[in-house]
Parts: structure tokens; C-alpha cells; sequence
């Protein structure tokens, strides 16, 4: 079914401050997830409601979190989660790495100890409306085999960048190092849909096209997403003290237990480097020649990165928000979760 930005806003914070968070933090975080939704990236919207509820219900995510920031350097810094909600915490770390880049021309900001963050683009996008350069990476829990591999060490180790350009325009890339993220498999999952046998395997390392036998996911292009995961996992656990690799917490392996997460931002100041006018125009410049590069058979025109995701956003906006009509039942029940997360396996069901 389809419905408001603002009343799946609405629904979204209701019912994680009724799970026990604050409001003002239930509300950022219904900011992330509904970007997510707008841009129809589903996966890491609405659908993500009733897990966080659960894990905020069960004391996973602090609730009333002591937030810090120390400055490590003049274009370093260390924003401390007290393990509450990624999303408020991953934000207001980008708070802070926008003015410190505003002042010294670069900030390299490490995230520690946070939970589940969501959607990197919502992130660099802070950077970007700022006329800045956002680079944005975090780890996740061990499900993908390294290449050549059967058994899981890394995790989905997303990585989002985007770039200012003139007026409105932006240039947004957000992705997983694998060849779909888990979220993907988890929206397969709650529309009962096949997935195609490139993203995942299952027990027995062979292909899978359904969603409930994933036991691990595959890097995209193999050995160089392979390569990308590690580099994301040395960035925001081994550089950040945090732990990495397949010590990294599962996020459903008991949901009392905050996750200890890290993520990094680091935010560029273009003017630092070269003019910021003439940097804006030539990024509008690249994503107008790129919009008019001649398609390949069977494309009708090729898009710069971000730009279809920012059309589906435009539309939302218009027509409404598409949601799966058990997320949008659950959020307007009186329910707080459905008690179904907390489970060892990481591919829980």
C-alpha cells in the first residue's frame, strides 16, 4: 500500500518512542528510515521498525545515550555512540566532521560504538547540501564468504560518497560490497519473492535463488569487492579499536547486548583545493555529459550515480510511499515487536 512521507514518519517515531527510545531520537531515526523508503530503497526503510523496536525493548541500544565528541587532531576526531540508535549518533557525528571541515579544509571522523545506522546516503547527503565532499564507510556482522572462501568473515562493509553540484544537484553513490546488501534478502523474504542465484549461497556454498536458505552473501566482483570489505572493516574496526572481521557482533545475536559498531566519515572541503564554483559546475557538467553519453542497446539513457534513486524520491514525494502492507499493519498496531529477532543465527527468519 502507499502513504505520506509524513505519516510514515509519524507511525515510524511512534512507535520507536513507544519501544523506549527518546523522542527526539525516535524521530531521527524516522528521518533515515524514511529517506530510505522515499528513494525506494525499502531495504533499509519502514521494514527495519520492528527489529530496532525489539532490540530497544530488550535494552540492546542505550536509550538516554551519553554522546561525545573529542577532537584527536585538527582534522580528527572520535564521536562516541554509548551504543544508542546509529542513525542519531552517525548523524551528529557528520554534524561535527561538516564544521570541522569548514575550518580546516578536511575531518576524518571515527564513529565508535553504535548500533545499526541504516542508510549511508542519508549521511554524505548532510555533507553535500553543505557544498562539501561526503565519504561515508561502516562494518557489519560477518555473512559474506571472502573470495574462494565457504564460511563468513566480513560483512556487507557498505561505502557512500557524494559531491555537491551547482544549485540542487548532487551526486550520491551508496553501496554495498556485495553484490546485494542483507537488507535486500530480508524485503525478498518479507514479500515472499525469489532472489536472483548471483547475490547469495547457501549451506553448502552453492547458488540460491531462495531467500530463506541464504547462509552467506557473495562480494561483488569477486575479488575486488572482496578487497573494498576489507579495506571498509580496517577503516572502522581495526583503526577504531572496535572489533572486525568475523568478531564483529551479529545483529541478532541477543538483542540485550549493544553492537559496538564503527563507522568513519570523512568530509572534504573542495574550496580548500580548488575554486568551489568552478568544482560545482563541473560536477553538474559530469552529470550532465554522462546523461547524455548514447545508451547501450536495451538502455534508454544512462544515468549518473544516484540519479534513479533521486527519481523514484521525486515521485514518492508525489504519489506517495510504497510499503509492504505487513510493515505498514504492524507500525499502526499497538504492538510494540513481534519478539521473532532474537536468535543466534545471523540469517535469522
Amino acid at each position: 500500500m502507499k502513504t505520506t512521507e509524513k505519516e510514515l514518519k509519524k507511525l515510524i517515531t511512534a512507535k520507536l518512542h513507544k519501544a523506549g527510545l527518546l523522542e527526539e531520537h525516535a524521530e531521527g531515526v524516522a528521518d533515515v528510515l524514511v529517506h530510505a523508503d522515499l528513494r525506494g530503497v525499502h531495504s533499509h526503510g519502514a521494514m527495519r521498525v520492528d527489529y530496532y523496536a525489539e532490540r530497544i525493548a530488550k535494552g540492546g541500544i542505550t536509550t538516554s545515550p551519553k554522546f561525545t565528541f573529542e577532537k584527536t587532531g585538527p582534522s580528527s576526531a572520535i564521536f562516541d555512540g554509548d551504543n544508542g540508535v546509529g542513525h542519531v549518533a552517525a548523524k551528529k557525528a557528520m554534524d561535527h566532521a561538516i564544521k570541522m571541515a569548514k575550518e580546516s579544509g578536511v575531518a576524518v571522523v571515527g564513529v565508535r560504538k553504535i548500533g545499526h545506522s541504516g542508510a549511508l546516503s542519508y549521511y554524505v547527503q548532510q555533507a553535500a547540501k553543505e557544498g562539501l565532499i561526503g565519504l561515508s564507510v561502516v562494518q557489519s556482522d560477518p555473512m559474506v564468504v571472502p573470495f574462494g572462501g565457504v564460511e563468513p568473515y566480513y560483512g556487507t562493509n557498505p561505502i557512500a560518497f557524494a559531491a555537491p553540484g551547482k544549485e540542487d544537484d548532487m551526486i550520491v553513490f551508496d553501496m554495498a560490497t556485495t553484490v546485494q546488501a542483507w537488507g535486500k534478502i530480508l524485503h525478498a523474504r518479507s514479500k515472499n519473492e525469489p532472489i536472483p542465484d548471483t547475490w547469495a549461497v547457501d549451506k553448502n556454498g552453492e547458488p540460491t535463488t531462495d531467500p530463506f536458505k541464504v547462509n552467506a552473501l557473495l562480494p561483488i566482483a569477486g575479488p575486488k569487492g572482496y578487497g573494498l570489505m576489507m579495506m571498509v572493516d580496517v577503516l572502522t574496526g581495526v583503526l577504531l579499536g572496535l572489533p572486525f572481521g568475523n568478531k564483529v557482533s551479529s545483529m541478532y545475536h541477543d538483542l540485550s547486548e549493544g553492537r559496538n559498531l564503527g563507522q568513519l566519515h570523512i568530509v572534504i572541503n573542495p574550496a580548500y583545493f580548488t575554486d568551489l564554483e568552478t568544482f560545482k559546475e563541473n560536477i553538474s557538467k559530469t552529470m550532465s555529459d554522462l546523461n547524455h553519453i548514447k545508451p547501450a542497446p536495451g538502455f534508454e539513457q544512462v544515468f549518473y550515480p544516484g540519479q534513479n534513486t533521486a527519481i523514484i524520491e521525486q515521485r514518492s514525494k508525489v504519489e506517495g510511499i510504497e510499503i509492504v502492507d505487513d510493515v505498514y499493519r504492524y507500525l499502526e498496531s499497538d504492538v510494540v515487536h513481534y519478539n521473532k529477532y532474537d536468535d543466534k543465527d545471523p540469517f535469522a527468519k
